[in-house]
């Protein structure tokens, strides 16, 4: 992934500096200078809980404009089933395809089909040996991200094998092409749940460039599928999930991969959990597994940020829906109609590469130097850890302090012990502190923004 690349972004005029944020991003991405919210986009993994956190909801996405779709003649919209567990129970599958359709799509593909040929593909390069155990999956690109940046020893387990969204658009642009469309002429678009997976269309990791030609954000596409969708009998769509399975349906979901996998494997959701238990794989404190499926997301990608519905009726309307659906394997390649072994083969990823994050720099002396020295401003900070300063906790502002991006002033508590030593005047030290969280952000005022729990 390009360093700097920025797939979301924050409005200062609805940020409050309130800190839920900075607090809550597990690569220590974000500070607050000058009363607002500053995002480090060398450390984001675009898992999105900034978004999530957020009471006055100042992060947005960068995204596409529908109307891209018109630049090409066959307009493929692919999307995860999650995007269907967001309609309510009254409307139909064939309702829902019928409304992209009212958008301007010629093709509408659900990415998890034929699923059969990712799991089989996937299992392969387990069985072989083609990666480290535990084999992690690389279907969440926040996790591939963290691990680059955060535990680069372990993408040597990552499993090369590219996620579902790829194999949806290399089975459509075979399946449109036989029926004599040009290569150039078709459009492929993906609707996705959350912004990490923006960035693997944008910037991907395993290969040079996506073959998906744009992204467009799922919580912009239910909505506008919600104003023209038809409340009476509509066309069947039916062929077009011809390849859809029950295990394609729930992949997405928590246990959606390693159910798959046999006894030795484990699922993970949500970024906190998946950062402590990286921590132990790291250090050799895992032992007896040989499968990881890891989340970012609450409830996987029902709990995408991007999504609308509330994400535990959203696995229960797909776990409801996987019921009537065919196994992946009653699937055949008779019924797929493409090339399985060449659909394989379009599956594999080059090498990922650590991409870690040197928080003192590239020279392994200073770098040195620069971590004790650290280490020894820790030491007169209170380990209190409360983001006062603008830092998320203690050990973050001494490493801001060692690369010249805060003072020790910024600390409140060691402005007040300085105060009361004498060594700096009680107007001196408030002003400091009005520096950071900015002017008249101490008066007293009842309508104030960011009271618990609001914007949840």
């Amino acid at each position: 992934m390009k360093r700097n690349t920025k797939y979301h972004s924050l409005d200062p005029s609805k940020c409050i500096g309130c800190t839920h944020c900075m607090k809550s991003c597990p690569t220590e991405a974000i500070r607050v200078i000058n009363g607002l919210a500053v995002i480090d986009h060398e450390r984001c993994v675009y898992c999105g809980q900034c978004h999530r956190v957020c009471p006055t909801h100042a992060f947005y996405v960068e995204q596409n404009d529908l109307s891209i779709i018109r630049t090409f003649k066959y307009r493929v919209i692919l999307f995860p089933s999650i995007m269907i567990g967001q309609f309510h129970e009254k409307y139909s599958e064939d309702q829902i395809y019928d409304g992209l359709i009212k958008l301007g799509f010629t093709h509408v593909y659900e990415v998890e089909q034929p699923m059969q040929v990712l799991l089989d593909s996937m299992k392969e390069v387990i069985e072989k040996g083609q990666t480290s155990k535990p084999a992690i999956s690389i279907y969440c690109p926040a996790i591939v991200r963290l691990i680059q940046a955060r535990y680069p020893s372990l993408t040597e387990n990552l499993i090369l094998r590219k996620t579902p969204h790829n194999l949806a658009a290399h089975f459509a642009i075979e399946r449109l092409m036989l029926e004599g469309a040009k290569r150039e002429e078709i459009g492929l678009f993906y609707a996705t749940p959350c912004i990490a997976k923006i960035a693997s269309v944008k910037s991907p990791v395993g290969e040079i460039e996506s073959i998906v030609d744009g992204t467009i954000n799922m919580n912009l596409l239910y909505n506008e599928v919600m104003k023209v969708i038809s409340e009476g009998e509509v066309n069947s769509y039916s062929a077009h999930r011809e390849n859809l399975s029950s295990e394609g349906i729930t992949w997405s979901q928590t246990r959606g991969e390693s159910c798959h996998f046999g006894s030795r494997s484990i699922a993970i959701d949500g970024i906190n959990n998946a950062v402590r238990f990286l921590e132990r794989l790291e250090n050799d404190q895992v032992h007896g597994i040989d499968f990881i499926e890891m989340r970012a997301c609450d409830q996987s990608c029902a709990g995408g940020i991007l999504l609308t519905g509330n994400r535990f009726m959203t696995a229960e309307r797909l776990e409801r829906r996987a019921l009537r659906y065919p196994s992946a394997k009653k699937i055949t390649p008779e019924t797929i109609q493409a090339n399985v072994e060449e659909l394989k083969e379009k599956l594999n990823l080059d090498p990922i590469q650590p991409n870690p994050h040197l928080t003192f720099g590239k020279d392994r002396v200073k770098a040195m130097e620069k971590m004790d020295k650290a280490q020894r401003i820790v030491c007169f900070l209170p380990g209190i850890d409360c983001g006062a300063c603008g830092a998320p906790n203690c050990h973050a502002l001494a490493e801001d302090m060692v690369n010249n991006k805060a003072k020790m002033s910024d600390c409140t508590f060691l402005q007040q012990m300085w105060v009361d030593e004498g060594r700096i005047k009680p107007q001196k030290a408030f002003l400091n502190i009005q520096k950071k969280w900015g002017m008249g952000r101490f008066k007293a005022d009842c309508n104030k923004r960011g009271r618990r729990n609001e914007g949840f």
